[in-house]
């Protein structure tokens, strides 16, 4: 998990324009993400796995692993490589056992984390990856967590053996600077979504990190 992690966060209701959703993938896509993520918060079960199924596609064609926020159900239905959960979802400790019980072992688990605390106890209970943030002042959620900065970012890399993915208010100004602090990616979501050419946006992240 390197580089640029791309994000499509898109409201519940918007599932139901799947080309449009399949277009603002393919445009992200087009970097060569580390991954692409599916999050559509309070989504019910069917439109999201019909939107994420789109998706699978696209990623399997571009060779990119594709990644359901919050819902393990979806991500196991639809067949995805990533699963990426939050401090309310299912624990990481029944989702390490869903896991191991169907023989799903290829399936990446990803945990959200706000604290030292927490980047800790994700690691050491199987977490593939931790998110981290949020790293500045975000407005991608409603109720965001508490900033951590990037002091509280290089305290984690240094602590944990997984790799880790920051998030949070990250632009093209301060992806260096995270990337310094040893984070292994970056997702930028107000950054894409303000750009008019994504993949631009995506590869820039991408080169920040393979300096």
């Amino acid at each position: 998990m390197k580089g640029f992690y791309a994000i499509v966060d898109v409201p519940p209701d918007a599932l139901a324009d799947l080309d449009a959703l399949a277009r603002r993938s393919a445009a992200l896509l087009e970097s060569r993400p580390a991954c692409l993520q599916l999050r559509a918060k309070v989504a019910a079960a069917r439109p999201l796995a019909e939107a994420a199924s789109r998706l699978l596609a696209l990623c399997r064609a571009a060779g990119v692993p594709f990644c359901v926020n919050d819902r393990m159900d979806v991500a196991l239905a639809v067949g995805a490589d990533v699963v990426h959960l939050g401090q309310d979802d299912l624990p990481l400790p029944d989702a390490v056992r869903v896991r191991e019980r169907l023989g799903r072992s290829e399936l990446v688990i990803g945990f959200s984390t706000h604290n030292l605390a927490q980047a800790q106890a994700a690691a050491a209970g199987g977490a593939d990856y931790i998110g981290f943030g949020p790293v500045f002042g975000t407005a991608s959620k409603l109720n965001p967590d508490p900033i951590v900065g990037l002091a509280a970012l290089a305290t984690v890399t240094r602590a944990v053996q997984v790799p880790v993915v920051a998030i949070g208010g990250i632009g093209l100004d301060t992806v260096g600077a995270v990337a310094a602090a040893g984070a292994s990616a970056a997702a930028l979501i107000g950054a894409v979504e303000r750009a008019s050419d994504p993949a631009a946006v995506g590869r820039a992240v991408a080169a920040a990190f393979a300096r």
